[in-house]
Parts: structure tokens; sequence; C-alpha cells
């Protein structure tokens, strides 16, 4: 309950902006409160809080710089993975830094999770039959392979599975060449969590969780996710 009304606090100062995004900090901190199981990070201000940040987590971490204005922060450098020490986080840190061309909230520094396996969950704001939630393969063959699959929100695990099943790459969810099978359970909360957010915001018009990642013990996190808004609602 108290997530939940974390998450309101949120989406409602973010609508009383005006802001047409959530930051991925946000984003992640609302899916979270609707049982999505999102990567573990901590919001940072500056290199040593984030050196302390990546002590709490444990190397390797990954750092990206956060605010609602950078929605697609890895075509433009903002991102930064697999870094291993406290040398290699701090380079990082000003690299991203002398990137930016606009204020941001600070760095985010992420837990380095890796799996061969990648989805994407998405929620959209249909105007004629309202929040339609999707589920499909993810990464970089999002749009080369178009494979995925659309539900009218709600849905129950049932209908999540039957869309899984749909998928022309379901295989990918059953243990795959040595790796363990998808937690389906983790994968299903994060369609069903994506899905209710749509019907309790009217004011969010997207959801955008794209790499939901398959480690190899079969563990699903979303990696990156964004939330879009229309403040006019």
């Amino acid at each position: 309950m108290k997530q939940k009304e974390e998450a309101a606090k949120i989406l409602q100062a973010a609508v009383a902006q005006g802001r047409q995004a959530l930051s991925e900090y946000e984003a992640k901190q609302v899916l979270a409160a609707y049982g999505v199981p999102v990567t573990q990070e901590i919001l940072s201000k500056t290199p040593d809080e984030a050196v302390a940040a990546a002590g709490k987590l444990g190397y390797p971490v990954v750092l990206k710089a956060c605010s609602p204005s950078l929605m697609h922060k890895s075509d433009t450098g903002l991102v930064e993975l697999g870094l291993a020490d406290e040398a290699a986080l701090r380079s990082a840190f000003d690299r991203i830094s002398s990137r930016l061309t606009s204020e941001a909230d600070g760095m985010l520094v992420s837990e380095m999770v890796s799996g061969k396996r990648e989805l994407v969950v998405g929620m959209n704001r249909d105007p004629q039959f309202g929040p339609c939630v999707m589920l499909g393969l993810g990464g970089v063959m999002t749009e080369i392979f178009k494979d995925a699959v659309f539900r009218m929100a709600p849905v129950d695990p049932i209908e999540v599975a039957e869309m899984a099943g749909s998928l022309k790459a379901a295989k990918l969810l059953d243990a795959f060449r040595g790796e363990a099978p998808a937690d389906r359970e983790a994968l299903y909360r994060c369609v069903i969590g994506a899905g209710q957010i749509g019907l309790d915001w009217n004011a969010v018009s997207e959801i955008d969780i794209n790499p939901v990642l398959v480690s190899a013990d079969g563990r699903v996190k979303a990696v990156d996710a964004l939330i879009v808004l229309n403040p006019d609602v």
C-alpha cells in the first residue's frame, strides 16, 4: 500500500507540472509499486554518491543519465554498461556529464543484469478500447521482427500466458541453450502491472518496458522503462 501511495505522489506531481514523461527512476518506482520486477538502482548527484551507490549494489554496475526529458539515452551516449570498479565508474560519470545538453536529475547507478533473452512489455491507450497491453520480443529485435501480442486491459495470468504462448518466439521462455526457463510469474506481473497502471491513471498514455531481460537463471527484470504522460487528461 505504501508503494502505491508513493507511486501516486510521483504521478500526481508530474501531471501537476505538465510533464510529458516520468524519468526512468520515477517510472521504475511506479512499476515496482504495481508488482513489476525492476533492477535495483540508486539516483546519484555526484561521483562520490555514485561510488557509494555502487558499493551498496556491488560491481559491475550500469550508469545512466536520468531526466524526464531523456527518453532515448542509449542513442546519445548517456548509458555505460559493465563498469567494473570505482575508476571506471568515475570516468563514465565524467564522460556522460560532458555529453549532456540539458540539466539532468542526476545519474542512475544500476545493478548490471545480463541475459540472452530480451522481451518488451508495453501499454498504449487506444481511443476506442482504452488501455491495451503488449508483450513481445524485445531489445533491438522489437522493430525488426515485430513479434508482439496485444490485449485489452485488465488481463489476468491466464490471458498473459496465452499472450506468451502466441509469440513466434515463445520457446525463448522455456529452457534455452543451457539457460533456465523464464520466471513466467514475474513476466506475467510485468504485463498485468502495466495494464493496471493504465486503468488506474488516465494521465498515463503509454508505457514502454524494454528490455525485460531474462537472465541465465531465469530471473526476469525490467532493465529500462518509459512512462509517457498526457497531462491534459
